[in-house]
């Protein structure tokens, strides 16, 4: 039975037409209300990953449950014809479990609430905001097992409750619930946030169904998903050809033996819908980097994706949908079988962007983007402190953007472009431990006409013993460059102990001992380059080597021949391009880099499944 909407006021919205003045004021309102509501969050959560980095998406929605502004589209339209109960004024939802609401939350630490917006007894709006909980119980700190074989493994799991009914707040649900986590402070103050969040969203709402009047607050709400669509009609037209086109890349390991793990999507259009079919991706994992890949969460993935790329100015909203199609196996990596794991499933989530550059690339090179920052790496620390004190620190850490058409990829930023880093006086003053180290790492970005943004060298010096658990990718298959530009580095790890021994730690790692003074080496990949590099000019790469961004053995892949104060030996310089050129193979258009592809097929059994990694040197030894 689908979701009962109780409403005191019958009366339907009638349609009204929208000038463009109207429409324009309401549009850049409720992007200012999704604005605030991050704005209210950061102020009132506690988590570093939410106070701090910003790890929360919201969103508004039109009274059917289609997003109007927000980040990651809406999954509000699943969620009330699974639910089997009323929503009514006073009303509020709280969610956390993946599969109770077909991957809009794609793992557990990801709290949900939803909060429809009612209106003299009608209903005009909903709001909502999920936000990742620092810990939510569990095997580990953190909750995030890699190991982890089921979805129980990984902490509290929380199926559509309402956690407001009526006004009435339920306490002894938010107990129950809080009982289960090591940060009870922490997740109360956090979920606290996205309440909070959803209600100065809704405020804002009512304050203009009120200024301008319900039925023209509705229509306009329409028009702006009808130009989106609209709009999206035309890109789809342009830029997605009838014959099919595939891309695959992969997610280097599980972190329990096994790897790479095949991500392919083919993409072709069939009149005015562009299908997406995932066929070919490989079965789930025993581990937890399965990836829940909600499908009305990937249509806003692809529609961000070409809005960004051929028309910036559109507003992200739900409107297109009816013209995307996506296809994925059931049993898949990307949507796996009840109870497979899936708190690890961030490296799959931001390998979905470089799949979906490779498809819609291959048409139109010169709008081609390289492989980028394709996940999220996460490091967990925690123990007790000389004082005795219990600590816990999850951090997400940034690296190298793509090479992009318009110009070089940003060193050392966030996949998600709302995140922040968390600053290293914060974790200084919270944390025992000292950043002696937080710069760029040269020459990790891709060589190219337009360089690929470099990955971070983060050097941690734990002041406390405690365990440490990694959770990166990128280590094995390189983030890949396009039309002649050079793929990234590989990202790597290093624990140098306090004796000054050093080892060589893996990507993915759980409860790793450091002891006082140690250091960890945290190294994450750079982005491949964009075009071909000995193209690029000389000065730049000149001023880079000045900057640290490059150096003077780096800046040969660019054909450049130069000192260390950046000078330029221009005669060197010019016969180094000749011989390059003369000597290098045609430029392709993806450049996964050196035996990679053979490395690859080795890797795959006949069944077509991942067979067991090699030690992670031996692998980047043969690669190399």
């Amino acid at each position: 039975m689908p979701a009962t909407i109780i409403q005191t006021n019958h009366t339907p919205f009638e349609k009204k037409a929208i000038d463009p003045v109207t429409l324009d004021i309401i549009e850049n309102a409720l992007r200012n209300a999704r604005i605030e509501m991050d704005a209210t969050l950061v102020r009132t959560a506690m988590s570093p990953g939410i106070r701090e980095q910003g790890d929360a998406f919201p969103l508004i929605a039109d009274h059917t449950g289609k997003m109007i502004v927000g980040q990651f589209g809406s999954f509000i339209g699943g969620f009330l014809d699974n639910w089997e109960g009323t929503l009514e004024d006073g009303d509020m939802i709280f969610l956390s479990d993946p599969y109770s609401c077909a991957g809009a939350v794609s793992h557990s630490n990801d709290w949900l609430v939803l909060l429809p917006v009612f209106k003299d007894g009608r209903l005009i709006a909903y709001t909502s905001m999920f936000g990742h909980q620092s810990d939510i119980g569990g095997k580990v700190v953190g909750s995030m097992p890699i190991n982890a074989r089921s979805i129980f493994e990984e902490g509290v799991r929380i199926p559509p409750v309402k956690i407001w009914k009526k006004g009435e707040y339920n306490e002894d649900l938010m107990r129950l619930v809080m009982h289960q986590t090591r940060k009870p402070d922490w997740c109360q103050a956090d979920l606290n946030a996205l309440i909070a969040s959803c209600r100065v969203a809704a405020r804002r709402v009512i304050e203009m169904a009120a200024r301008f009047g319900d039925d023209v607050y509705i229509s306009a709400t329409q028009e702006l998903l009808a130009r989106n669509h609209r709009a999206m009609k035309s890109l789809i037209a342009m830029a997605i050809g009838e014959e099919p086109v595939s891309f695959e890349d992969y997610i280097c390991d599980d972190g329990m033996g096994s790897g790479p793990y095949k991500i392919k999507c083919t993409m072709w259009r069939e009149g005015e819908k562009v299908v997406l079919d995932f066929s070919g991706t490989d079965p789930q994992s025993q581990a937890s980097i399965n990836f829940y890949l909600n499908e009305n969460m990937f249509k806003m993935f692809f529609g961000i994706y070409m809005i960004m790329v051929f028309d910036p100015q559109i507003l992200f909203n739900d409107g297109f949908y009816d013209l995307i199609d996506v296809r994925i196996p059931e049993g898949s990596l990307l949507k796996p079988k009840f109870p497979a794991a899936l708190s690890g499933r961030t490296h799959a989530l931001g390998r979905i962007f470089d799949i979906l550059g490779g498809l819609l690339g291959q048409k139109t090179p010169e709008f081609l983007n390289a492989a980028g920052f394709s996940s999220s790496p996460h490091l967990f620390y925690s123990g007790n402190d000389k004082k005795g004190d219990w600590f816990q620190l999850f951090q997400i850490g940034f690296g190298g953007i793509p090479g992009r058409p318009m110009g070089d990829g940003p060193d050392g930023h966030s996949l998600w472009p709302g995140f922040t880093n968390v600053p290293n006086e914060f974790l200084e003053r919270y944390f025992p431990l000292l950043i002696e180290r937080y710069e760029t790492e040269p020459d990790s970005g891709g060589a190219g006409l337009h360089r690929g943004g470099n990955g971070i060298h983060m050097t941690y010096r734990f002041l406390a013993s405690g365990t440490i658990s990694i959770h990166d990718d990128r280590w094995f298959v390189p983030p890949w460059g396009v039309n002649g530009g050079e793929p990234g580095k590989r990202a790597r790890k290093v624990l140098e102990k306090a004796d000054g021994t050093a080892q060589i730690i893996g990507n993915k790692v759980e409860d790793v001992h450091v002891e006082e003074g140690d250091q960890l080496h945290f190294i994450t990949w750079g982005g491949g380059g964009w075009g071909d590099p000995l193209e690029r000019d000389p000065a730049l790469v000149g001023k880079e080597i000045i900057q640290g961004l490059v150096t003077v053995d780096g800046a040969r892949a660019y054909g450049v021949v130069a000192a260390s104060n950046g000078d330029i030996d221009q005669a060197a310089t010019e016969a180094l391009r000749t011989k390059m050129r003369a000597e290098r193979p045609a430029l392709e258009l993806f450049n996964y880099g050196p035996g990679v592809e053979q490395l690859r097929a080795s890797c795959f059994a006949e069944t077509g499944l991942p067979a067991p990694v090699q030690p992670q040197w031996a692998l980047l030894e043969a690669a190399e």
